[in-house]
């Protein structure tokens, strides 16, 4: 049976725990009482009413549909560093080169809501599955990152993609779990379903959410191609942050003159370029860190983003139900509703980089 995401309708989460797997990690520090599930609240899905429940309705009724685009955005410098305090003034959003009127804005400190999408494969070098190594040990980086409010699930993939926990506020839950992770079944590395997985089964969370897709980025056996998951990830509302394991290997084969260097360089660097698109359409960033030091400042990063979104939302002007793609693009402008220019520390204009997801596909066909 093809192991896969189940959507529940109790409020135990989005995830069912599936199976269990085995790729050490360092013991985690020390952390506050937070660390345990919050009873005052519940996981992020929405839990639709059950069988027996029913509403009341009026003799008649009419349901109109009125389409919102949200947008999550970040607003940084060259350097990475956030802009926060801007407000719904400084903001200009077109859609297909047509100015749309922002109709909702917000600054929401809200908890944040991520999966840890881990490739768990035993690909690697001499026997040892270091892409696996790689990504198991920097997920539990992240983790120590998160607050006592903030929700995450741990999924891993080699040629299926399993849900190894659930929806939890329990960080040490996801701990435990990625110490467990030790041997790789499998050889493949199926990036494409498993992010497309992900992402279908995200659609029902609500509020700011992302993917945190750790991976070499090399698919070896996915049913869907790569165009598959392109338009998938245009059309989703997660930000998917992806931080590329295979660096430190292609520095160890050129540094080491390992027999197939050159076949492993190309494989990579394709990858690479897939995962960088992957987080371009959804507003994310990616990281291909070439040695072990720098996953603490990539982690904190990540973190800081997440927790420095302004939330935008719009009606869109044009209501045509044609199923084409719509292109959005997000500026910062000052008063004067020209671009904005902001200064550093050393009173240095700066250029502004938006992080925002790239657009939509509109809904097809009449309404129902």
């Amino acid at each position: 049976m093809r192991a896969g995401f189940v959507r529940t309708t109790t409020a135990c989460g989005l995830f069912l725990l599936l199976a269990l797997g085995s790729a050490p990690a360092d013991p985690l520090d020390a952390q506050p009482q937070g660390g345990q599930d919050n009873p005052q609240q519940k996981p992020p899905v929405t839990v639709p009413a059950g069988p027996g429940e029913t509403k009341p309705t009026d003799q008649f009724s009419v349901t109109v549909e009125v389409p919102l685009v949200n947008l999550d955005v970040v607003v940084s410098d060259e350097k990475g560093d956030i802009f926060t305090g801007l407000n719904k003034a400084n903001f200009r959003v077109s859609e297909d080169g047509v100015l749309q009127p922002i109709t909702n804005f917000s600054t929401p400190e809200a908890p944040i809501t991520s999966v840890l999408l881990v490739e768990f494969s035993s690909r690697g070098l001499y026997g040892y599955p270091v892409y696996s190594a790689n990504a198991v040990t920097w997920a539990d980086a992240f983790v120590r990152l998160l607050k006592r409010d903030d929700w995450v699930a741990l999924v891993s993939f080699d040629m299926r993609t399993r849900v190894e926990v659930d929806f939890t506020q329990d960080k040490m839950a996801v701990h435990n779990y990625l110490a467990s992770m030790i041997i790789p079944g499998f050889h493949e590395s199926n990036v494409f379903d498993a992010l497309m997985e992900t992402l279908d089964n995200m659609r029902d969370v609500k509020g700011r959410k992302s993917v945190v897709l750790l991976a070499s980025g090399v698919d070896t056996f996915s049913k869907h191609t790569l165009d598959d998951a392109y338009k998938r990830v245009k059309n989703t509302d997660v930000t998917v942050f992806c931080i590329g394991t295979g660096q430190v290997v292609l520095n160890y084969i050129e540094n080491n003159r390992a027999t197939g260097g050159a076949i492993q360089r190309l494989n990579l660097y394709q990858a690479e370029n897939q995962m960088k698109e992957f987080a371009r359409l959804t507003g994310g960033q990616a990281f291909f860190p070439t040695f072990q030091g720098e996953i603490g400042s990539i982690m904190q990063n990540i973190a800081n983003m997440l927790r420095s979104q302004y939330s935008l939302g719009y009606v869109p002007s044009n209501q045509a139900r044609d199923g084409k793609y719509r292109k959005i693009k997000v500026e910062v402008v000052g008063s004067d509703g020209q671009p904005a220019q902001m200064k550093d520390a050393k009173g240095k204009l700066t250029k502004l980089i938006v992080y925002a997801r790239q657009g939509y596909t509109a809904p097809k066909g009449p309404v129902s």
